[in-house]
């Protein structure tokens, strides 16, 4: 089914669909719990925002610990396998959610169930989501790669954002159906439905590269640490607004926390499906450049004009910006990495996005702690900054090699 050639958005969406709707069905189950953890954490476990920054960033961690194993086994074996075990496991995630919140009455037991769900969702990203890039380049053709990546991304903040602000409806239900009861049983059915479908579907065969062998897990990590470095940066922004402007606007008595994490998917959304050619017109790194700047814009708006307003504004800006830094990115990383290691780069280069991540949550929280809520959006605006100013210094660098 691999094509050499490039296709029409319309065939290649076509093309990619049967498999994308796993991935949605995965971000959706990352997503319905991850405006509510930091509140249960806090309001119904009585944590500090540390804990809470870290109950969520404990996902990342996971992911990031099995993002190398994810795609050597899909270079080696194919995507297929992969994604039925993340679709497993992440409806395993989704039963321990429900058990975390009946035992709320004991909140370090409580916490303890918590941490392995997110382990678990973490283990699930990686697999599952890892598989379904792998799977979907593998039906367009490699030249395809940025359409895969962008619409892989339009799957995952887009179930991120939906699902978080269904799961703040969700988690503010009355009486027993509130809390993470109806999250975490939502979060078992669906993957496990499209579990049975993805088992309809032909495994696919691992690509074979007659001049070229696979490469080794540290040689492929040095391959894309710079551009991986550079999409740390970005996802600072993404854990500022995910992990934190809940609690924000709970702490301002604010209104409207779901109207700003609708906005980010939002506008995440429609800049990948709308601006996802940009990066064949002009560059990775071009398109990396002025994403990071559009990020620190909407960061420092919360700052400078700290109300609902400018976070709801600040949310669209930075969903806007981080939209497109991954396929930018991940698109010359994988062309540095070369065919034959096609989804361990993808999954190596994932690893500095899970790591930003896993670090930046509790790291926020501590600031939280230290300076208040608002404080951590001046730290996300400063480092997007940094962020522009080193894919400039990296695109001199490698510009002529890759473009």
């Amino acid at each position: 089914m691999q094509s050499s050639q490039r296709l029409t958005q319309a065939t290649s969406f076509t093309r990619i669909f049967p498999v994308l709707i796993f991935n949605l069905a995965l971000y959706l189950n990352i997503g319905l719990p991850m405006a509510a953890i930091p509140l249960f954490v806090s309001h119904e476990l009585k944590f500090s925002a540390v804990i809470a920054g870290f109950a969520v960033s404990l996902q990342y961690i996971a992911t990031f610990a099995s993002r190398p194993s994810a795609g050597r086994r899909i270079d080696r074996r194919g995507p297929r396998t992969s994604v039925l075990r993340g679709l497993l496991v992440a409806g395993i995630s989704g039963a321990l959610l429900f058990i975390a919140d009946v035992s709320s009455a004991a909140p370090w037991l409580a916490l303890a169930v918590l941490a392995i769900s997110r382990l678990a969702l973490g283990w699930a990203e990686s697999w599952g989501t890892t598989g379904v890039i792998a799977w979907n380049i593998h039906r367009l053709g490699a030249i395809n790669t940025p359409f895969a990546i962008s619409w892989n991304g339009v799957c995952s903040y887009g179930g991120i954002a939906v699902g978080a602000a269904v799961g703040l409806m969700l988690y503010h239900l009355p009486g027993a159906f509130g809390g993470l009861t109806t999250i975490g049983l939502l979060s078992l059915v669906m993957p496990l439905a499209c579990w049975c479908l993805c088992k309809t579907y032909t495994p696919v065969r691992p690509e074979r590269h007659e001049n070229a062998a696979p490469s080794g897990f540290r040689e492929v990590f040095k391959q894309v640490l710079p551009f991986g470095n550079v999409l740390i940066t970005g996802s600072v922004g993404f854990s500022a607004v995910w992990s934190f402007m809940a609690l924000a606007f709970a702490a301002n008595s604010w209104a409207g926390t779901p109207v700003a994490l609708l906005l980010f998917g939002l506008f995440f959304i429609g800049v990948r499906i709308f601006g996802s050619d940009q990066i064949n017109r002009y560059g990775g790194f071009t398109v990396t450049l002025v994403s990071l700047i559009v990020e620190a814009v909407g960061m420092a708006l919360i700052v400078l004009f700290y109300s609902p307003l400018a976070a709801m504004l600040g949310a669209a800006l930075c969903g806007a910006g981080f939209s497109l830094i991954f396929p930018a990115l991940g698109t010359l990383a994988v062309e540095r990495a070369g065919p034959a290691n096609r989804a361990l780069a993808i999954g190596s280069f994932s690893l500095f996005q899970d790591l930003g991540i896993a670090l930046s949550s509790p790291l926020l929280g501590l600031v939280i702690d230290g300076a208040g809520y608002r404080s951590i959006y001046l730290v996300a605006a400063v480092v997007a900054a940094l962020g522009a100013l080193l894919c400039h210094r990296l695109h001199r660098r490698l510009g002529n090699a890759l473009g």
